[in-house]
C-alpha cells in the first residue's frame, strides 16, 4: 500500500513501484504527515472510480510487535461524543481526532470537492490505519454531513464497544472490514461476549479471506460474513496468531519491516513545486526529517 512510503517525493509525484497498473493516473490532492506521532495519510482522486480516496498508514514495522502486545490490554476508556453508552479506546480516537491528521484530511477533502464536486468518498487503511479510517468516516458522516462515504479496511483492530459498533453501522453502512485468515490484529483487543457493553465489538461487515481445500486442491475464498460484526463462522472461527497474515492481503505486502520508517524523505526540488500539497507538522521530532540532495 502506497501510503506506507516514507519517500514523499514518490508519493507526491506518484512514481513509486506500486504507483502503476490499477492505480496509474491517480491524482494526489494532499499528503498529510504528523511527524511527532509518526502518522501519515493522503487524499487524492481515483479518476477511474470517480471518487475521492482517503488512505491512512498503519503501524510501522519497527514498532508493530510492541503495538500488538499493547492491544491485549487496551481498555474502553473514552465515551464517544454524542453517542450514549458508546465507548472507544482513547488511543485509537486521538490518533485521528487529536493530531494534525484530522485538520489536514478535512482541508484536503474540501479542496477535492471544490475541484471535482460531490463525488463519492472512499476511505481505506490497514492495521491502525483502519481504525483511523473508521473514525474519519464517522467524522465526515456526522460532523461534515457527508453521506456518500464508503469504507474498506484491512486487518483493522476492534476500536469500540457494542453500542459504538451499532451506531457506526447505522451512520456508515457502506463499510467492509477485510480480514485475512489467521491475522492476529482483528482479534484484538479481545472480544468477551459475556461482558456485553464492557467488551470490544467489531462493526460489520466483515469479509474473511482464507484458503480452502487440501494438498494441491487449495483455492482462495472470500466469505461475506453476517451483519453482527462478530460472525462466529468467520475469522472468529480460527485462532488469530499470525503476524505474517497481517502483513499481506490479496498477495500484496502491506507495511514495512524496515526499522526507522518514521523518517520523512523529500527531494527539495520537488518540495518547491509541491509544498501546497503537503501538510507537514513537526515539533521536537524534527531530527527525523531528511532531505535528499
Amino acid at each position: 500500500m502506497q501510503v506506507y512510503l516514507s519517500d514523499l517525493t514518490e508519493l507526491i509525484t506518484w512514481t513509486c513501484s506500486r504507483c502503476d497498473d490499477l492505480t496509474e493516473g491517480f491524482e494526489m490532492i494532499e499528503l498529510v504527515v504528523d511527524v511527532e506521532h509518526c502518522l501519515q495519510g493522503f487524499v487524492g482522486i481515483a479518476k477511474d472510480l470517480n471518487a475521492i480516496v482517503i488512505a491512512f498508514r498503519g503501524t510501522q514495522g519497527n514498532s508493530i510487535m510492541n503495538w500488538i502486545e499493547d492491544l491485549y490490554w487496551k481498555q474502553l476508556d473514552l465515551d464517544y461524543p454524542g453517542m450514549p453508552d458508546a465507548m472507544v479506546h482513547h488511543g485509537f480516537y486521538c490518533a485521528y481526532h487529536e493530531t494534525t491528521v484530522r485538520s489536514g484530511i478535512l482541508h484536503a477533502v474540501k479542496r477535492a470537492k471544490k475541484l471535482y464536486g460531490d463525488i463519492n468518498i472512499m476511505i481505506t487503511g490497514h492495521s491502525m490505519g483502519g481504525a483511523m479510517a473508521a473514525f474519519c468516516a464517522l467524522d465526515l458522516a456526522v460532523n461534515q454531513k457527508i453521506q456518500n462515504v464508503q469504507v474498506m479496511t484491512f486487518g483493522q483492530p476492534r476500536i469500540g464497544n457494542t453500542a459504538f459498533a451499532s451506531y457506526y453501522s447505522q451512520l456508515v453502512p457502506n463499510t467492509i472490514r477485510v480480514t485475512n485468515d489467521h491475522d492476529i490484529v482483528p482479534h484484538l483487543p479481545p472480544y468477551y461476549p459475556y461482558l456485553t457493553q464492557k467488551t470490544y465489538h467489531h462493526f460489520p461487515r466483515e469479509v474473511w479471506l482464507y484458503d480452502d481445500g487440501f494438498g494441491t486442491l487449495v483455492y482462495p475464498v472470500e466469505k461475506v460474513c453476517d451483519d453482527s460484526g462478530e460472525d462466529p463462522t468467520c475469522s472468529r472461527s480460527v485462532v488469530g496468531n499470525s503476524i505474517s497474515d497481517h502483513l499481506a492481503y490479496y498477495g500484496i505486502e502491506l507495511g514495512s519491516m524496515v526499522p526507522g520508517t518514521c523518517r520523512i524523505v523529500m527531494d527539495p526540488r520537488v518540495w518547491l513545486i509541491t509544498v501546497r500539497k503537503i501538510l507537514l507538522e513537526t515539533s521536537s521530532c524534527t531530527e527525523i526529517l531528511q532531505l535528499l540532495l
